[in-house]
């Protein structure tokens, strides 16, 4: 596998990751496709991924998944796509210190626990490429949404100083920032909204019901949004191109949260966002 470029790529059970998987296998390169379940796994290696186990909330399943990969690729990977997460919906006021730290230990400290393990090797052999996904929620705040925005938030100031970090050794370090796409994100919070959050007594008890009743709902797409092959190709750009941008945005929500978070006053920010809840 030496003379082949490798990637791994964690959260590829369907959506994003699954797609970019997909794409770099496309395009030639060995793709190590991460998954916590086994029917997952098995999925994705009758469709000619490698598969590996991992959980990157579990520091152990983090040790063991690198053992395997580097001892398939004789120690030199190419890439890594930190794509695995989820997002904890709720105010808050009602989300319990569980669901917090459950939320930061998947989207940032495992995310960040996987890619120090990596990057002795890609510094030693002169190259590598790390691709972090992050959000458009990174750069403005949602009401909501606001601990998924924090770790997010995590994701990008990481990536900023590591990036930096890695100035002459080789490795690029670029951000995508997607914004809203046809996955199954969104029902996917599902799950963690009734393990993480308080809502039966809170003042925003009937926007919840609503709320889960909308996601679990086959409603149509949000604006803006675009499949997930459309970030398959960003990604693919940042783990290819001799000159790898440090961002990535890929819908028109992502371009215009980065620009508001650059130019637009705070007050404007809070007055939008707080409109927006009032409808809901």
């Amino acid at each position: 596998m030496t003379n082949t470029p490798s990637v791994l790529i964690t959260g590829t059970s369907s959506g994003i990751g699954l797609a970019a998987a997909l794409e770099m296998k496309q395009r030639g390169w060995t793709v190590f496709a991460a998954a916590r379940k086994q029917v997952d796994l098995a999925d994705l290696e009758s469709q000619g991924l490698i598969p590996v186990h991992l959980d990157v909330a579990d520091t152990a399943s983090i040790d063991q998944a690198v053992t395997d990969v580097l001892s398939q690729c004789d120690g030199q990977l190419t890439g890594l796509v930190n794509n695995a997460g989820f997002g904890q919906p709720g105010a808050i006021e009602d989300l319990s210190l569980d669901a917090m730290r459950t939320q930061f230990e998947v989207n940032v400290f495992g995310l960040q626990v996987l890619t120090n393990r990596f990057l002795p090797g890609m510094i030693q052999q002169g190259h590598g490429r790390i691709v972090q996904i992050s959000s458009v929620v990174g750069r403005v705040s949602l009401p909501f949404m606001g601990v998924y925005s924090a770790s997010k938030f995590a994701v990008e100031a990481l990536a900023d100083a590591q990036r930096v970090e890695l100035t002459g050794t080789g490795v690029r370090l670029s951000l995508v920032e997607p914004g809203p796409i046809t996955t199954r994100f969104s029902k996917n919070a599902i799950s963690s909204t009734h393990s993480g959050l308080s809502a039966e007594h809170s003042r925003f008890a009937d926007l919840y019901k609503k709320e889960l009743a909308d996601r679990a709902s086959d409603r149509d797409p949000r604006p803006f949004s675009l499949p997930p092959e459309a970030v398959a190709r960003k990604i693919a750009h940042a783990l290819t191109s001799p000159h790898p941008r440090r961002r990535y945005k890929v819908t028109f929500p992502a371009y215009l949260g980065a620009f508001m978070s650059r130019a637009a006053p705070d007050a404007l920010i809070d007055w939008m966002l707080a409109r927006e809840l009032r409808k809901q």
